[in-house]
C-alpha cells in the first residue's frame, strides 16, 4: 500500500481504552516512517479556528459536506488505513496550509 500527504484514507480508530475501534475518514498530513500522522475528518460544522469547512469535498471524493479538525490528530500505523477516498484539492490545501500556520503553535 503506498500512501501520501494530502490523501483522505477510511482508518480504523482505535479508542484510548483499546477495547474496540472505528473506522473513521482522515486526512494524511504527513508521513513518519512507518506511521501516518492524521487529521480527523467530520460531517460536523466547523467548531472553531482550527476546523477547515471543505470546499470542494465531492472532488475529494467525500461522500457528505466535510470539515477536517486540525487539532484532532492521530498517529497510526499504516495498516490501519483501509481504504482510499481521494485526494485533496489545491484549493482546500491551500486553506488547510494557511490555517494550520495561523493557529496551530505550541503552548509551552
Amino acid at each position: 500500500m503506498t500512501t501520501s500527504p494530502g490523501e483522505f484514507w477510511v482508518a480504523d480508530i482505535p479508542f484510548t481504552n483499546g477495547q474496540a475501534s472505528k473506522k473513521r475518514p482522515v486526512l494524511i498530513l504527513w508521513l513518519d516512517g512507518y506511521d501516518v500522522v492524521v487529521a480527523a475528518v467530520t460531517s460536523a460544522a466547523p467548531r472553531t479556528q482550527t476546523d477547515v469547512a471543505l470546499q470542494n469535498w465531492q472532488q475529494s471524493g467525500l461522500r457528505v459536506a466535510s470539515t477536517v479538525r486540525l487539532s484532532r490528530l492521530d498517529c497510526l500505523e499504516q495498516p490501519l488505513l483501509l481504504a482510499k477516498i481521494g485526494v485533496v484539492t489545491t484549493n482546500d490545501a491551500s486553506t488547510l496550509k494557511a490555517t494550520w500556520r495561523e493557529y496551530i503553535h505550541l503552548q509551552f
